[in-house]
């Protein structure tokens, strides 16, 4: 049992220019923005964004130019809109967006986990998306006999996730609303738990085990302004604070203050 607590500072550290960064949570709930925030006082550059759903906090990294790639089904901000730093950088080309949808990610995350390059499904037969994807291959059912999708398999250098409670070990609960933060734990590399209460021994429940876990941090609000249940709710005054920011044309101000907060 190695206790695995460090600073926000140096889990920043553990993120290098060129990774694949997985960013945990779902929408605007349990982001890990306090990881985030740290994350843009460093030099890190040329990231590929990997999430299942993206949102606010992978909008300040798209926004500061952290990231030349991104692999997510959605990025927007629920009811309140588009995510405007995604927008404006794809519109301009600017942002590479790697086509991924619902199955694909999950199928890849699959695939990663059974230790197989592939993981066959139908999710794409008979849409366009195989030609927004041409790495993407169909090949025929050995059993079956009829077309199945081959998705490639999902990996990632660091997996980022934000928790309600931890130990020092990396054990930590998520309560409820898991999104697929279990599966890209167990795929990266590295991986860091951003927690609100750290304890010193942690009983079941357990959703995250701390065996593959890197790094644990103390991060109280860490999620603020997404939601951390039972904790505290969307800061809804705080999504919008910040879509007028960037529609002024404000980002690197807005994000400025939030770094220096």
């Amino acid at each position: 049992m190695i206790d695995k607590t460090i600073s926000l500072t140096e889990a920043a550290a553990l993120v290098t220019s060129g990774d694949t960064l997985a960013l945990g949570g779902m929408n605007l709930y349990r982001r890990p923005v306090a990881f985030v925030r740290e994350l843009l006082k460093t030099d890190v550059r040329d990231l590929t964004l990997l999430c299942f759903t993206a949102s606010y906090e992978s909008d300040l990294l798209i926004g500061a130019g952290k990231v030349r790639d991104i692999r997510t089904c959605y990025c927007g901000l629920e009811a309140f809109g588009l995510a405007p730093m995604f927008t404006a950088l794809v519109t301009r080309g600017d942002l590479k967006v790697i086509e991924e949808t619902e199955s694909s990610l999950a199928f890849g995350l699959r695939a990663s986990l059974a230790g197989v390059g592939f993981m066959p499904g139908q999710g794409w037969i008979g849409t366009d998306m195989l030609k927004v994807r041409p790495d993407v291959k169909v090949i025929d059912d050995p059993y079956m006999g009829h077309p199945v999708v081959a998705f490639p398999a999902v990996m990632c250098d660091v997996a980022v996730v934000h928790a309600p409670i931890a130990d020092r070990f990396g054990n930590a609960r998520l309560k409820g609303n898991l999104a697929v933060d279990q599966e890209i734990s167990m795929v990266a590399k590295r991986v860091i738990v951003t927690a609100e209460e750290i304890v010193d021994e942690l009983t079941a429940p357990i959703e995250l085990t701390g065996l593959s876990v890197t790094a644990v941090v103390h991060t109280p609000r860490g999620a603020w302004p997404t939601s951390c249940y039972p904790g505290y709710a969307v800061d809804g005054e705080e999504i919008l604070r910040y879509i007028d920011a960037c529609a002024a044309n404000r980002f690197e101000e807005y994000a400025r203050a939030l770094i220096e907060c």
